[in-house]
């Protein structure tokens, strides 16, 4: 039963008895929805409740089975993207839909350029740009910029600005701060703060519970397809939204830390001494024990990725050394790092681009990964594949229709669970991860977290990045904070706490002995 406690008002967009089934798979079921012009609504709930599956019919990416949706109290049905832009609701999608190969004002203005004689106005396209970008808070992006030498960050800005373009009067956001530094966050906030008071409608989905709490006006939460209660924003607290989500007590995010013996730090798993990368890494020696699980800490950029990749193999040009079990390694290649006898794996960034063939089936994915153990003589061993590829399955609870089906059509939460389920089947020492939750729901960051203290507990090396202070503090045993390509802080125990990680990302200890000195 469909609960509501939102007052009553004049909605702009209604959505009623709206069902969409794949297959025999209800991924939406009569879903209702209102949203109110000069308003903020959350869409909350787990990875495959059924969030994607809603924007994607607002926008015109599916079509519904069956249900009535209303603009200005008239019935739509939008056949394409275009054509529900052209109506005034548009989706900035978590995957994003830029060319990278084009300039950033060649994006912003892609479907309706200026002409002059039939001819692109490339400064009308320019002013057009400009503006845009300043609306979302990223008036420091060139125009004439490419897109690929853009960060994700960056990009993410732009897809933005993009949506803008149209004028919409709904503006549906998924996801969209999940790859923002934290300066850029701020800026969409301001600016989707200054869209509300503009009158626009926003619908807002996003796992990070602090952005609900902060921007909000109103909230739906859906669980397996359906509603289950809409109310105002505030009126319900972080556990009992959680709980609605996912359907079950909530209990604390964390697993607990066992205490580690100092023995176990005698030889670590892995060293760096002195590791450079141009700008980008400056001089970095660190250590990561068995059964240690090290965090990356520090605002976005200043050298963690770079940190992660060049361990990995994937950095050309670096100095330094590298040491793992306590012998010198070239980490010349991914495929060297990941061999036998080093067995490191790399949980990557983005899960769409670096991590998945989204076309091929998930089975085919999973299978990629541990070719060489699966086959003799260019023939695989299908019984070997398949004892491997269902352990992993039950081991990250994936939930899939199929084996056999694209890993393109799994929610985000399952996509990321193939991803790291893949690197498993290497039974890896070495564990890397760049920001391994963004976009996930709660309940499936709960399960990676208690993933990685399992790794951890069977004596894998763990070297964790994440964006989210609140990881970092529940899950690592130590918080390596970097500034400008360089370790400034290390963090362990009681020491790790949220007022740590801001002073020493922002340098400020650094700066207090600078001035003394």
């Amino acid at each position: 039963m469909i609960t509501s406690e939102i007052p009553a008002a004049t909605p702009l967009f209604q959505m009623s008895g709206v069902s969409k089934r794949y297959g025999g798979v209800h991924a939406l079921e009569n879903a209702e929805l209102a949203v109110k012009p000069g308003r903020i609504h959350a869409i909350l709930g787990e990875n495959g409740a059924g969030k994607s599956t809603l924007i994607k019919i607002m926008a015109g990416v599916v079509a519904p089975d069956e249900g009535q949706m209303l603009l200005n109290g008239r019935p739509v049905s939008f056949r394409s993207p275009a054509e529900a832009s052209a109506a005034g609701v548009t989706c900035v999608f978590q995957e994003l839909s830029l060319i990278p190969d084009l300039s950033v004002a060649d994006n912003i203005c892609i479907a309706a350029p200026p002409r002059h004689f039939g001819l692109v106005n490339r400064r009308a396209q320019r002013a057009i740009a400009e503006e845009m970008l300043a609306r979302a808070g990223a008036e420091d992006i060139h125009p004439r910029a490419l897109v690929k030498d853009l960060s994700l960050s960056r990009r993410q800005l732009v897809e933005i600005a993009k949506a803008l373009a149209w004028k919409p009067r709904i503006l549906i956001l998924d996801e969209g701060t999940s790859a923002l530094t934290a300066a850029d966050v701020a800026k969409v906030f301001s600016v989707l703060r200054r869209l509300r008071s503009e009158g626009l409608a926003l619908l807002y989905i996003s796992h990070r519970m602090q952005e609900i709490a902060e921007l909000a006006d109103e909230c739906t939460v859906l669980r397996n397809g359906r509603n289950v209660m809409s109310f105002a924003a505030g009126t319900r607290s972080g556990s009992e939204i959680v709980e609605m989500m996912i359907g079950r007590e909530y209990s604390s995010a964390f697993p607990p830390k066992p205490a580690r013996a100092a023995t176990d730090m005698a030889l670590p798993a892995l060293e760096c001494r002195k590791l450079c990368w141009g700008d980008s890494l400056r001089d970095i020696s660190l250590t990561v024990g068995r059964g240690e699980v090290v965090g990356l800490g520090g605002l976005d950029g200043q050298g963690q990725r770079e940190i992660l990749l060049a361990l990995f193999g994937v950095l050309r040009g670096t100095t330094g050394s590298v040491l793992v079990n306590g012998k010198p390694v070239a980490l010349t290649s991914p495929a060297v790092a990941r061999s036998q006898h080093i067995g490191m794996a790399l949980i990557p960034e983005d899960r769409k681009t670096e991590g998945l063939m989204l076309e091929m089936t998930v089975r085919e994915n999973l299978s990629f990964a541990v070719l060489d153990r699966v086959s003799k003589g260019g023939v695989i061993d299908r019984k070997m594949e398949e004892q491997l590829i269902d352990e992993m399955v039950q081991l990250l609870a994936i939930k899939t229709a199929g084996l056999d089906i694209p890993v393109g059509a799994l929610s985000g939460g399952n996509q990321q669970k193939v991803v790291i389920a893949k690197w498993l089947m290497r039974r890896p020492r070495i564990v890397l991860l760049n920001d391994p939750t963004r976009g996930i729901d709660v309940g499936t960051k709960q399960e990676i977290y208690q993933l990685l203290r399992r790794l951890a507990e069977a004596g894998a090396a763990i070297l964790f990045y994440s964006t989210d202070y609140d990881e970092l503090i529940g899950c690592c045993d130590r918080v390596l904070v970097f500034y400008n390509g360089s370790i400034v802080r290390e963090l362990k125990d009681d020491g790790i706490t949220q007022h740590a990680l801001v002073a020493s990302a922002l340098n400020v200890e650094g700066e207090k002995a600078e001035s003394a000195a």
